[in-house]
């Protein structure tokens, strides 16, 4: 019998199949969300790991596994697909989001960002936490609105630049840092963190998220957890959430 099974080119079960996904850290509750909903079968899985857009950009340059980059802004995903690693034809926006000004200093009164605010009095010998502005998205976007308005060079020296933008948050709610800018939907997870003004659109790039299956690592299964990613279930999640959903 066995040696029958050889012949006809039996080779055991099939290995169960697992998709990486590698996402923004500003969509971690919600790509949690997505994977959840999503039937990948009794055997394959989907798994998501976290961190800033730029370090997980520099992971698959470097090669690390990954069938799904999720991307905060666009310019990092352009500096990966310039290298060859995305998918032709696969690359789409799947959300926006907002930039605002947090404290969980609960007397604090909000404020509209402007070419007036008084910054450096705000922050009263304290830092202003933001993502690293070197090359983190959020921080990018952040530094991008301070010199729209000529706050920056009153608050350069005073930043509490953080990895990613859940890192600056938490800088917030612990009491290290009096003031963040961080994405609207990171501050309203938060209890106890008060938004003290949504910074104007126009002050910086528009916040998107793009989205991409990589080269070479469209599996059956890949594919089918990316469409239904960008599909009506993802987008739903995501506008549950807060983000902006066309």
């Amino acid at each position: 019998m066995f040696a029958g099974l050889l012949a006809f080119g039996w080779a055991g079960p099939a290995a169960a199949e697992r998709v990486i996904v590698l996402a923004a850290a500003s969509t971690a509750h919600v790509i949690d969300e997505v994977i959840g909903q999503f039937d990948a079968g009794p055997d394959d899985s989907v798994v998501a790991s976290y961190a800033g857009t730029s370090a997980l950009a520099r992971q698959i340059e470097s090669g690390a596994p990954a069938d799904i980059f999720l991307a905060a802004n666009e310019a990092w995903m352009d500096h990966v697909e310039a290298q060859g690693l995305i998918e032709p034809g696969s690359r789409q926006v799947l959300a926006g989001n907002r930039l605002v000004f947090v404290t969980s200093i609960s007397d604090m009164a909000a404020f509209e960002p402007s070419a007036t605010l008084d910054l450096p009095g705000l922050l009263d010998g304290g830092r202003l936490a933001i993502g690293n502005p070197d090359h983190v998205p959020a921080g990018i976007y952040a530094r991008q609105a301070l010199e729209a308005l000529g706050l920056w060079p009153d608050v350069r020296s005073q930043l509490a630049p953080a990895a990613d933008v859940r890192a600056a948050l938490a800088l917030v709610a612990r009491g290290e840092a009096p003031l963040g800018i961080v994405y609207a939907t990171d501050a309203a997870r938060i209890e106890g963190m008060h938004v003290l003004g949504t910074i104007p659109a126009l002050l910086h790039e528009p916040v998107v998220y793009p989205v991409v299956l990589i080269a070479g690592r469209a599996s059956p299964l890949a594919t089918r957890f990316f469409e239904f990613l960008t599909g009506p279930e993802g987008r739903a999640a995501f506008a549950r959430a807060g983000f902006i959903v066309d």
